[in-house]
C-alpha cells in the first residue's frame, strides 16, 4: 500500500510588531510520566520537571482544549526488545495513556518494532513490509484512538533491493488509519563502534516527509540524522513547524549531552519546536523531550519509561519567528530545497 500524499504545509506568517512580544517561555501545560508523580530532579534543565518513577499512581492532570492552530504532543519513551507482539502491546499502552492525556499527536522511538543493542541478523529476519502485522498494529492503535502516531518499524524493503538488509522507517499513521507520511533512515550510524550499514540501506534521498494537525506541519527525521543540520533544515525549508524525532540514542560516556544539546540547538536554529523520543535504559539513554522554538525544553523524562506531553502553540512559534526572522534572514540554501 502506498501512502496518502500528506497536505501541503502552510507556514507561519508573523504579523505582530516585534516591540509588543514576550516569547517567554510559558510554563508547559503539563510534564507526566504514566503512574509516576512528577518532581524536579538535580541536573535537570533549568526550569523543567523531570518524570521519577515512584510506587503511588496519580491521576494525571488534564489540559485546557487546545485552541485553533494549537496541538497537544507526546512523546512517550519505553523499551521495546526482541519481541514484536509484546513491543506492539506495549506501544498500544503507551499511546493509550498519552491519548487520554490529550495528545492528538504521539512520538514513540525508533525500532519500537524490534530493538537490540546491536543490530544482527534477526532484525532481517523479522523485518515485514508496510502491509505486514506490525505496521496495519501501528494503523490500528492510531485509528483506536483517534491519533497521528509516528513510531519506528523494521521494513523488508521488497523489490530488487538487497534481500540482507532492512529499511529503517519511520511510519506516521492518521486516525483514519491511513499513511500520513513514511521516512526512511537517510543517514545510518556508523558511528561509536556500530556500523548500522551491515544491516540497514539508507532510505532514498527525497523531498522531506511532513504530515499536518490542526495546520500544523511535523516532519520527520531519525536518530542519527540529528548530527545532520542540513536534512532538518531541509524539513524546516518544507514548512514544518515541529521536528518529530524517534531515536535509540545508544547510552554512552557524553552521549546525553551531545543528544540534549544537538536537540536545542536544531530547535534554535530553525525556530522549530522538536520533539524527540528515545528508548528507556539499557538500550536506550532515555532523556525523550519536547523543546520549544527558542530551545527552552518545555518536557523531558529520565532513562525509564514514561510519557511528556506538551502544547504546540503556532501563535506563539510566529512570535518567535518575528523576534528571530533567522530562516528567513539566511542567504545560503541547502542543496535538494
Amino acid at each position: 500500500m502506498q501512502p496518502d500524499n500528506p497536505p501541503s504545509p502552510s507556514a507561519v506568517t508573523p504579523s505582530i510588531q516585534a516591540s509588543e512580544l514576550d516569547i517567554s517561555e510559558p510554563t508547559p501545560v503539563r510534564n507526566y510520566v504514566t503512574g509516576t508523580v512528577a518532581a524536579t530532579e538535580p541536573g535537570s534543565s533549568s526550569g523543567t520537571a523531570t518524570a521519577v518513577h515512584t510506587p503511588a499512581a496519580t491521576m494525571a492532570p488534564v489540559a485546557e482544549p487546545a485552541a485553533a492552530g494549537a496541538v497537544d504532543i507526546a512523546v512517550v519513551q519505553f523499551a521495546p526488545h526482541t519481541d514484536t507482539v509484546a513491543n506492539l502491546t506495549a506501544l498500544r499502552e503507551e499511546v493509550r495513556a498519552a491519548a487520554e492525556l490529550g495528545a492528538k499527536v504521539v512520538i514513540a522511538p525508533e525500532y519500537s518494532m524490534f530493538a537490540t543493542t546491536r543490530l544482527d541478523k534477526r532484525v532481517v529476519e523479522i523485518a515485514e513490509p508496510l502491509t505486514g502485522p506490525f505496521v496495519n498494529g501501528i494503523r490500528g492503535i492510531a485509528a483506536e484512538f483517534g491519533v497521528h502516531l509516528v513510531a519506528g518499524v523494521v521494513e523488508a524493503p521488497g523489490g530488487d533491493l538487497p534481500s540482507d538488509r532492512i529499511y529503517n522507517t519511520l511510519v506516521a499513521a492518521a486516525p483514519n488509519a491511513g499513511f500520513a507520511a513514511i521516512y526512511r533512515k537517510a543517514h545510518l550510524y556508523d558511528a561509536f563502534g556500530f556500523l548500522e550499514s551491515d544491516f540497514v540501506l539508507p532510505g532514498p534521498l527525497q523531498e522531506p516527509q511532513t504530515f499536518t494537525v490542526d495546520g500544523v506541519v511535523f516532519g520527520m527525521q531519525t536518530c542519527f540524522d540529528l548530527r545532520f543540520p542540513e536534512g532538518i533544515r531541509r524539513v524546516a525549508g518544507a514548512g514544518a513547524h515541529v521536528l518529530v524525532l524517534p531515536a535509540q540514542w545508544i547510552p554512552g560516556p557524553g552521549k546525553v549531552d551531545q543528544w540534549t544539546t544537538l536537540l536545542r540547538a536544531r530547535a534554535i536554529e530553525n525556530t522549530m519546536y522538536v520533539a524527540a523520543a528515545d528508548h528507556a535504559a539499557p538500550r536506550g539513554a532515555g532523556t525523550s523531550m519536547i523543546i520549544a522554538p527558542t530551545g527552552a525544553v518545555l518536557a523531558e523524562l529520565g532513562d525509564q519509561p514514561g510519557i511528556a506531553t506538551a502544547r504546540v502553540d503556532l501563535e506563539h512559534l510566529a512570535q518567535v519567528r518575528t523576534t528571530n526572522p533567522s530562516l528567513a534572514l539566511r542567504r545560503y540554501s541547502v542543496r535538494g530545497e
